[in-house]
């Protein structure tokens, strides 16, 4: 299994669809964001974070992290083929919501919550990546992508936001700043995903050779 990491405007769902298309071979499991951008009350959970985030970060972290490990255990248990997933516990911890708790909104007693679940499942539960690949965008290409996208559950995220998401993932992909040990030796593919390929396949095609050697060599 191998991950596919990176902020919110990177473009990972376009990247997976194109490499699907290329290697039809690749099993993709994208992330399940409609999970948490269903209409409860009126509003998605994700679009609730957004506008109140001291409110519903911790109901969100959690349960983004229930999702992530019921997709994790159940794409570990099949082995026949190469696979790639859409973000990971991994990121939803080191990123999300420990930005969370570091930028006010969760509480430290939540944190602390959280933090048990999460040492419960990793390693207990969930096996350890391939790689990771990382899609590195800086947040002012993310935050013009996320803008020409225009997903209403995105219209109150700001970039100030998107660049403590974007240090998040460097301490954690880049500099493995604070990893549980077990994923200090997990090897790290870096695309600078600052140019657009979803039209230029000069582009695109360099980042497919990339994965196609990372991945031979890490299995």
């Amino acid at each position: 299994m191998f991950i596919v990491e990176g902020n919110i405007g990177a473009g990972k769902s376009t990247f997976l669809t194109l490499v699907q298309q290329a290697l039809p071979h690749i099993s993709i499991a994208q992330e399940p964001v409609n999970n948490w951008q269903q209409q409860v009350a009126g509003n998605s959970l994700l679009q609730q974070f957004y506008e109140d985030p001291h409110r519903w970060a911790y109901t969100l972290e959690t349960y983004t992290m229930t999702c992530r490990v019921l997709d994790h255990l159940r794409e570990q248990q099949t082995t026949t083929c190469i696979k790639l997933m859409e973000r990971s516990i991994y990121s939803g911890h080191y990123c999300f919501a420990k930005n969370g708790y570091h930028s006010g909104v969760l509480s430290e007693l939540e944190w602390v919550v959280y933090k048990k679940w999460f040492d419960f499942l990793i390693p207990g539960k969930c096996s350890k990546p391939k790689g990771f690949i990382y899609l590195q965008t800086d947040p002012i290409i993310a935050h013009q992508r996320m803008l020409k996208r225009s997903r209403s559950a995105e219209s109150s995220v700001s970039f100030e936001y998107l660049q403590q998401i974007h240090s998040s993932h460097e301490d954690f992909l880049i500099h493995k700043k604070e990893v549980h040990p077990e994923l200090h030796d997990v090897p790290v593919l870096v695309l600078d995903c600052n140019e657009e390929f979803e039209h230029n396949s000069e582009v695109f095609n360099a980042h497919l050779k990339s994965i196609e050697a990372f991945m031979f060599k890490a299995l």
